[in-house]
Parts: C-alpha cells; structure tokens; sequence
C-alpha cells in the first residue's frame, strides 16, 4: 500500500484540521473541542495532532494525548499513522473512534503496544436534533457547585462500572474529581436526586458547536428497572438542545441492549460505529 509521510500538525493548519473535524462532527467531536479551546500547537493542548495528506490537501488527522483518536482516517492514512506510532512508546489510556479505523490501527499496533485489558468492537454512535417524543423528568436538573459531593460518589460507581477500573486508583481520585467540578461549574452536569442521594446521573462530556456528547449515563442499581432513564435522559436531550448545541449525541455498548432501548425511546438514530481499545 502506498501511503504518504505523516507529519505533525501546527497552529497554521488549523483551517484544514478544522475543515475535516466538520466532515465528522460526532466521531471528531472530542478532538473539536480541544482544537477549538486549546489550538494545535502541543505545549498548549497537551497533546500532538498527526497529519496525513498534502499541506493542500490534508485527508486525516489523528490526536494523540490521553486517548489516541483518528479522524476521517483511510486505510492508507491508518497504515501511515501505524508505521509512525509504533515506533514510540504508547502514553494514551484508549484509543476511540470510528471502528473500522480504530481496528486496523490496533491490528498493526497490538504486537508494539499490546496486550489491552479490553477491546469494544461495535459501539453505535447516535445523534439526534429534535426534542425527545417522551416528557421530561422534571426532577432532573442541572448539578449545583455545592452538590460536588453527593454527585462524586456516583461518578465513581459509574466510571468503575464503565470502564472496569477505578479512577481513584491513580492519584486517589483528585484528577477525575477535577474533571467532574469542572463539567459542574459549567452547567453541563446533570442528576436526579432522592433523599440526598444521586438515583440518575449524566453528564455533557463533549461540546462542539456542532454537538453535545453525553457520557457518565448512569442509574444507581437499586432505582434500575423502574423505568426511569426513558424520562431523565429526555429532560437532560431537551435542555441540551434548547441551552447548548443543536444536536446532542452519545455511543454506546451494542451488547447494552436495556440503554439502547432508552436512547431509541429518546428519538437518537444511529450515525455510525465507533470502537474503543482499552489499556
């Protein structure tokens, strides 16, 4: 297979990287972010961006920091990224993206940066634009500064459930908690509470302006089974939509067939296939 040299990407490409983020605005939809809040340059996003393609003609982008994420990657960009990245040492935790580009990656990877704890082959990404057909919970708002606390231990149950891993185990939690203030503070957590306590919780993980990216769904055990994320993933789509993006989006487990069931009810309709390689 012919392939072109990959390259690292700079501040005076971000025209063309953004051009080729809104060809996938739901798979790439991480990466816009970082992009638009951080730039290219790598000391300030913390991370590098892979280029494959002419400087006039730049065909697929990858990302690499925390999470490795290619975009609008051929099989011929795959390749090339490939040959590149496997001559360094992995630092990402995943890898995530459209499958058929996050397999061939990890088929030419897994002998340089094997063996990974798990691998998801089949994630349906859905999107949708329109309010749910289902009334909202009217108990399930916004998460306040000062309910911190009470939201944290339900992120940590969910991301444990999620993921297979805590994520007090590295720096006992104080990152991830972090990350949980930060997406408190800016409006983009949600919960139901009961007696105090978080029985929903999701979260706006990712916001383009083409996009808002739900993660962190979650529903404590004792409240499954009772019909409850149908209505409280409604209330969180319809203020997503009315406050924030004009779509809203998530991906999902395919073998998840209870929270497939959800999102369907909430009007999502499948825009492709993601994977992810877990280390």
């Amino acid at each position: 297979m012919l392939t072109m040299p990959v390259r690292q990407l700079g501040e005076s490409e971000r025209r063309s990287v953004e051009r080729l983020l809104d060809l996938d605005p739901y798979a790439g939809a991480q990466v816009a972010e970082r992009v638009a809040a951080r730039g290219l340059a790598w000391w300030r996003a913390e991370a590098r961006i892979l280029g494959y393609g002419s400087r006039r003609n730049l065909e697929s982008i990858c990302w690499l920091g925390g999470n490795l994420t290619p975009v609008l990657a051929s099989e011929s960009a795959v390749a090339a990224f490939a040959e590149q990245l496997g001559e360094e040492e992995r630092l990402c935790s995943s890898i995530v993206g459209r499958a058929d580009a996050v397999l061939g990656l990890w088929d030419l990877l897994s002998a340089h940066w094997g063996p990974a704890r798990d691998v998801r082959p089949n994630q349906p990404l859905l999107a949708t634009d329109a309010p749910p057909p289902v009334a909202p919970d009217p108990q399930v708002r916004r998460v306040r500064v000062g309910e911190v606390d009470r939201l944290f231990p339900a992120a940590v149950a969910m991301y444990t459930e999620e993921v297979g891993v805590s994520p007090l185990a590295e720096d006992g939690g104080r990152g991830y908690r972090r990350r949980v203030t930060e997406l408190v503070r800016a409006g983009r957590a949600y919960a139901r509470f009961v007696d105090g306590r978080v029985v929903f919780k999701a979260e706006l993980a990712v916001v383009t302006r083409r996009t808002a990216q739900v993660q962190g769904v979650w529903v404590a055990p004792e409240w499954r089974g009772r019909g409850i994320a149908v209505a409280a993933m409604a209330a969180v789509v319809r203020d997503a939509l009315a406050r924030v993006a004009p779509t809203v989006s998530l991906y999902v487990n395919d073998f998840n067939q209870p929270a497939r069931r959800v999102y369907e009810r909430c009007g999502f309709r499948p825009v492709g296939t993601l994977a992810t390689v877990l280390f």
